[in-house]
């Protein structure tokens, strides 16, 4: 139950993201989820799309550096403890999240975070043992 993310280098500079924005419009491929990580000089656009690998492949035909990641969408409610815990069951079981961003669903009182983990199938074992929901790819390219 992994959803394909894509990461794009992008130079720090005005109007990058605009035009990464644009580029998926014109193709008509929607953004779901959107963190941007930078440091002075580039950054690292991370985008869930309802059409990645075409998103991954019009990217690259405009000249950008793109790879496709998986990652774990947590479904989680949308209220005060939700978000604790994910993390606390991660955490009691030893495991490293490399980095996370969260989204509000479409779905009335959810919400979801988007986990990178090097260790992803330990991560799902311990989610379901614990009754945290991991969303679909179709879940989540469909929100």
């Amino acid at each position: 139950m992994f959803i394909k993310q894509l990461s794009i280098f992008a130079e720090n500079r005005k109007g990058c993201v605009a035009e990464l924005a644009e580029v998926l419009a014109n193709a008509g491929i929607e953004i779901r989820a959107l963190y941007v990580a930078d440091t002075s000089d580039f950054g690292i656009v991370r985008i869930i799309a309802d059409k990645p690998e075409e998103a991954a492949k019009v990217l690259k035909e405009q000249g950008h550096t793109v790879s496709l990641t998986d990652v774990i969408a947590a479904n989680l409610s949308d209220a005060p403890g939700g978000f604790a815990r994910v993390v606390r069951t991660l955490s009691d079981h030893d495991i490293d999240v490399e980095y996370m961003y969260a989204f509000i669903t479409r779905v009335s009182g959810n919400a979801c975070v988007i986990l990178r983990i090097k260790e992803a199938q330990q991560a799902l074992d311990v989610f379901a043992k614990s009754g945290i929901a991991v969303l679909t790819s179709s879940a989540v390219y469909n929100m």
